[in-house]
């Protein structure tokens, strides 16, 4: 059974309306931390749904995992300030900078007590996980270097179509967008299932949408991104096409829940909750992300 809390944006959230993940019910939830593409988007007009750039964490079993490290994984990290010491898996799509900007923010990360386990694929110059969250810690980028961070740090290097196995979860990964060398997700506990597809594009090779189609088969809930083709002119006109894609592959998949997420930072709250009443003409059981959202697998 999944069940789902709609909250505020995350801009709002505080300690007090964000409890621990230990003491919430059920053994697999779902939030979102960050839910914009390309850079935040902090505006009068984004505060329903968000601006912060992807991030989505699901606790599994006592296993906490954090799916790509936008910016609000910083907003993530301080909710774990009275959590400390603790373990996180933290899984990467692709080096692109919406997807690993947060990272040198992530406060816990700096602590002793803290370990990490983090998994990413190779970049398409070749740079392994930990090269590229380096790279951008350098000077002139950024003050501190990686080796600020003082928490015990494990990088594992995917290769497309790997498990990846924590006790009795099982992560598969797959190559769904080849020109970005950007990895799929799915995620597997006892009878309930997540897919996390946040690079999909218009013009899926027959590789890519089978690889695809393979990772999202029968999930309970499919976190799946809108599309658009940045950074050129964008066209709200065109609303259909954001979801179109997401939707035929939920249509086939055999999806029960379908999420639409990483927003143009354009998209506007207005826009979005036109979105929302479009996406579900299509497909009944599908909802635009917000951050706060919440999300109960087996509660």
């Amino acid at each position: 059974m999944l069940n789902i809390e709609l909250s505020d944006s995350q801009i709002y959230i505080t300690e007090e309306l964000n409890p621990t993940l230990g003491n919430i019910n059920g053994d697999f939830l779902v939030r979102f931390w960050g839910v914009r593409g390309l850079i935040p988007t902090p505006s009068s007009s984004t505060t329903r749904y968000g601006g912060n750039t992807a991030c989505v964490e699901m606790y599994v079993a006592g296993q906490r995992l954090i799916f790509d490290g936008g910016t609000g994984l910083r907003v993530l990290g301080k909710t774990y300030q009275q959590q400390q010491p603790l373990t996180a898996n933290l899984f990467f799509t692709n080096s692109q900078s919406n997807r690993i900007q947060g990272f040198p923010f992530f406060a816990p990360a700096f602590s002793p007590e803290n370990s990490f386990y983090i998994y990413g694929i190779s970049a398409s110059n070749g740079a392994s996980i930990k090269q590229y969250l380096c790279d951008q810690m350098l000077q002139p980028y950024f003050p501190y270097p990686l080796q600020r961070m003082k928490s015990q740090m494990e990088f594992c290097n995917l290769t497309p179509g790997k498990i990846v196995e924590l006790n009795d979860i099982k992560i598969t990964t797959a190559l769904i967008n080849k020109n970005q060398r950007s990895v799929g997700y799915r995620i597997d506990w006892q009878e309930y299932s997540v897919a996390y597809t946040t690079d999909l594009h218009d013009n899926l090779d027959l590789d890519e949408e089978r690889e695809t189609l393979k990772l999202i088969q029968d999930v309970d809930l499919l976190i799946a991104n809108a599309t658009y083709n940045p950074p050129t002119s964008y066209n709200h006109e065109s609303a259909e096409l954001l979801w179109k894609i997401a939707v035929d592959l939920a249509h086939r998949g055999s999806v029960k829940k379908l999420v639409i997420t990483h927003h143009h930072p354009d998209d506007h709250d207005d826009f979005l909750d036109k979105i929302q009443d479009e996406v579900n003409t299509a497909f009944p059981d599908a909802l635009v992300a917000r951050e706060g959202m919440v999300f109960y697998l087996n509660s």
